[in-house]
C-alpha cells in the first residue's frame, strides 16, 4: 500500500486530485448522509456538514503528505506555519483587505451612489463577529486553493500555467449551487479570478507563506460584512446597479472589478519585485 502511495505522487496531477478528492468523500459521507436524513434546520445542516468536510480535509491532508510525498510537515509546504513572521503577514492581509473594502465603499459615497446609514444593531458585536466568520472562511479557503491545490498544480506544471488554474478553479468552485443562484451571481466571475490571482501572486510575494492571503481574503470577507450586516449603506439610485454592484454585491459591478483589478496588478509587481530582488 505504501509504495503504491509514494507512485501516486509521480502520477499526473489530475489523477492526484481525483484519489484526493476520492478519498475525502469516503470519509466523509458516511458522516455526512446520517446528518443530511436526521437534521432538520438547513441552516445547522449546513453548518455541521462543512465543519466535518473541513475537519475530515485537514486530517486527510496530514495522512496526504506523509504517506504521498514522505513529507510529514506538509502544512509547512503550503505556507502554514505559526511563526512571528506569519502573523506580521495576516495583519498586514488584513489591513489591505478591510481598506480596499472602505476604498470602495467611499468613493461610492464621494461620487453620491450611496449614502451612509446608521448601524443596525451593536455594532462592536458585528465587527467582532465578522472578524471571526471572516478569518475562519480566509484560513479555509486559502488553505484549500492557495495551500494545497496550488502546490499540488506547481508540482505539474510552470508557475504562470498554476497560477492562471487556480484563479480559475477558485472562481469556477465558488459556483457549485442551484442554476438560479449561478444566474444570479454570474457577474462576480471576473472578480473572483481577480481576486485568486491576487491571492497567488500574494503568497509568492510573501515567499510562500499563507499569512497575508488569509488575512487579505479576510479583511475583504470582514469589511463587506460590516458594512452589509450592520446595514451602514443605502444606494441612492443614481447609477444603475451594474455599476455599483448586482445584489449591492461590489463583486458583482464594475466598480468591484475596476479595483480588484488594480489590487491585483499591484500585488504582481510586488511579486516580481521580490523575485527579482532575491
Amino acid at each position: 500500500m505504501k509504495i503504491n502511495l509514494i507512485r501516486l505522487a509521480q502520477r499526473p496531477v489530475h489523477i492526484r486530485l481525483g484519489y484526493f478528492v476520492a478519498a475525502l468523500l469516503l470519509l466523509w459521507l458516511p458522516f455526512a448522509v446520517p446528518i443530511y436524513l436526521l437534521v432538520s434546520d438547513s441552516n445547522l445542516e449546513s453548518i455541521l456538514t462543512m465543519v466535518l468536510l473541513y475537519a475530515e480535509f485537514i486530517f486527510l491532508l496530514q495522512l496526504w503528505g506523509k504517506n504521498v510525498y514522505q513529507q510529514p510537515q506538509i502544512f509547512k509546504q503550503y505556507g502554514l506555519e505559526i511563526t512571528r513572521i506569519n502573523a506580521v503577514d495576516l495583519l498586514i492581509g488584513l489591513a489591505i483587505g478591510i481598506i480596499s473594502i472602505l476604498i470602495v465603499f467611499g468613493l461610492q459615497g464621494y461620487m453620491g451612489w450611496l449614502v451612509w446609514q446608521q448601524p443596525q444593531g451593536f455594532l462592536f458585536r458585528i465587527i467582532l463577529e465578522g472578524l471571526i466568520v471572516s478569518l475562519g472562511i480566509g484560513f479555509a479557503e486559502e488553505l484549500l486553493f492557495r495551500g494545497w491545490l496550488l502546490d499540488e498544480l506547481e508540482r505539474d506544471y510552470s508557475p504562470g500555467v498554476a497560477l492562471w488554474i487556480d484563479a480559475v478553479a477558485f472562481a469556477v468552485l465558488h459556483f457549485i449551487k442551484p442554476l438560479e443562484a449561478i444566474i444570479q451571481t454570474l457577474p462576480q466571475f471576473p472578480a473572483l479570478v481577480l481576486l485568486g490571482l491576487t491571492q497567488v501572486w500574494g503568497k509568492r510575494w510573501r515567499r510562500g507563506r499563507l499569512g497575508l492571503p488569509i488575512g487579505l481574503h479576510g479583511g475583504l470577507v470582514w469589511g463587506y460584512y460590516i458594512i452589509n450586516v450592520g446595514g451602514l449603506i443605502e444606494y441612492s439610485g443614481q447609477v444603475p446597479d451594474w455599476i455599483t454592484g448586482v445584489n449591492q454585491n461590489p463583486l458583482q459591478g464594475v466598480m468591484g472589478v475596476g479595483f480588484m483589478g488594480i489590487l491585483a496588478l499591484w500585488m504582481r509587481w510586488r511579486a516580481n519585485t521580490k523575485s527579482q530582488s532575491v
